[in-house]
């Protein structure tokens, strides 16, 4: 009796321990299913959020990723700049690299700083300097039209003796590096590093010969790795180095072997009041060129005409294009040696020659998408954000700084091989996608785009970035004035 008592009482137990750890056990489970599902509902979302302030508190010199993420509040202490750079835009259709400094330093000199900039006239002709204000700009050309570093040095000292630089500034190596070693508070911005160029003759390369067994004398690419050695090499004359691609940014890191610290990405952005959305502007563009108002897809393509921009591409691609889908067309902006080659396609090319930055804007809402088949991996083309910022999804190469900081999902566009069969694939994924989802497209790049290219986005950055550099306070984020 006594043994069935303690059988029974031993059941009861070991049932009741059954019971509450099967309890336990089933609510492990549960928890876990639901930390996992957040987890997988994470990291599914996190790339498709651009917009917003990045989620970081700490030194801003240790930052991984575009500064243009944060929300800068507004600063009282303003800075005297020095700034040396290629050139700056004088005349018809400048090029990115003027458009980009006359953006950052006329809305760095809108915030009150005081900014020197000691450059030459992209039209290589004779300018007087320009005073506007807190923006000041020397003109200081050798015989060949690009930037005299003596004379510009004579300006640049006579400037600082009357009240030190509180920073100096250069663009790409518009300030040589054996002057930028001698000057510690420098920082220099990368529009394109030799590492990218190199990619950029490879894939050039591959174009002209792609069924090459054994091409001929490749002299650039044979220069290529030497002039990489040379680079890096004397990259580290610079202090701080600002990449305008976080791809860029990785390169200086894991290649060229710099301080993380050093490195510090700033995207460019354009001025969003002059690049917006208009379709009557557009509307009056296509009639004004002749467009048909039955077209069924109006593709885009602006810059100079010329073979590292990839106009052999798209002249390849599009000619097998309008065999199939005549109702599809080409408005091309720009003037160069591709122009004659692009009249050969017929009526559905329309040649626009260069464009006013001033009728950018318009020939960008004349598109249902627009397209940049560069050859070039390098920088952040501006013609990318512009057509964005008019609300045109984008169609480019998958080239690292493209699809990491522009082209960030299938949302904003579509990316492609730079090749001529891969482009053709994509152009016929867009034409089956037709103009409905090329506008919900164009609105999500829209969004993006005034999320992080914008010229007080970009200006914003770079006011911290010298501050930070100047005093050491200003590299904590945030900052009780910071949003």
């Amino acid at each position: 009796m006594a043994m069935k008592r303690q059988a029974y009482k031993s059941t009861s137990c070991s049932n009741f321990l059954c019971i509450r750890y099967s309890t336990i056990l089933s609510l492990i489970l549960v928890f876990t299913s639901f930390f996992l599902f957040l987890a997988q509902l994470r990291h599914v979302r996190e790339p498709l959020l651009w917009a917003g302030q990045a989620r970081f508190h700490g030194d801003l010199r240790d930052a991984k990723f575009p500064w243009n993420k944060l929300c800068f509040g507004p600063t009282f202490k303003k800075l005297k700049l020095a700034v040396f750079s290629k050139t700056w835009p004088v005349g018809a259709a400048p090029g990115g690299m003027e458009r980009h400094a006359s953006t950052l330093y006329h809305a760095l000199a809108a915030r009150g700083h005081e900014i020197h900039v000691f450059t030459v006239p992209s039209n290589r002709r004779p300018q007087h300097d320009i005073h506007e204000g807190n923006l000041h700009v020397y003109f200081a050309a050798n015989d060949h039209g690009s930037v005299n570093c003596s004379l510009a040095f004579e300006i640049f000292n006579k400037i600082n003796a009357s009240g030190a630089f509180d920073y100096v500034h250069t663009e790409s190596v518009s300030l040589p590096y054996w002057r930028a070693k001698f000057l510690p508070n420098l920082a220099v911005t990368w529009h394109g590093i030799w590492y990218e160029i190199m990619h950029s003759k490879l894939f050039q390369e591959l174009l002209v010969n792609p069924n090459e067994a054994l091409p001929g004398p490749m002299t650039e690419l044979q220069e290529a790795i030497p002039r990489l050695i040379d680079e890096i090499r004397f990259f580290s004359s610079y202090r701080q180095h600002i990449c305008i691609s976080t791809s860029a940014g990785e390169v200086l890191v894991n290649i060229y072997q710099l301080p993380q610290r050093n490195i510090h990405v700033i995207l460019n952005g354009v001025d969003d009041a002059k690049f917006v959305q208009e379709p009557e502007a557009g509307a009056a563009l296509r009639r004004k060129h002749g467009v048909p108002v039955n077209a069924s897809l109006v593709m885009g393509v602006a810059g100079r005409l010329v073979r590292d921009k990839g106009h052999p591409l798209l002249y390849e691609a599009f000619s097998s294009i309008i065999k199939r889908h005549p109702g599809v067309f080409l408005l091309v902006a720009g003037s160069g040696p591709w122009r004659r080659r692009y009249a050969e396609l017929g009526s559905n090319v329309m040649v626009l020659g260069a464009l006013e930055p001033s009728e950018l804007s318009k020939f960008y809402n004349a598109l249902d998408v627009f397209v940049n088949p560069t050859l070039r991996p390098q920088g952040l083309d501006l013609t990318l954000i512009e057509a964005m910022h008019c609300g045109k999804p984008v169609l480019a190469p998958n080239y690292p700084s493209i699809v990491g900081t522009v082209v960030v999902n299938e949302g904003l566009g579509y990316t492609f091989s730079p090749n001529v069969k891969s482009f053709v694939d994509v152009l016929e994924l867009v034409i089956r996608d037709g103009p409905e989802v090329l506008k919900r497209k164009g609105m999500a790049c829209k969004e993006y785009a005034l999320s992080m290219f914008t010229a007080n986005k970009m200006a914003s950055a770079y006011e911290r970035f010298f501050l930070c550099m100047k005093d050491t306070r200003y590299c904590q984020y945030p900052l009780l004035t910071d949003c």
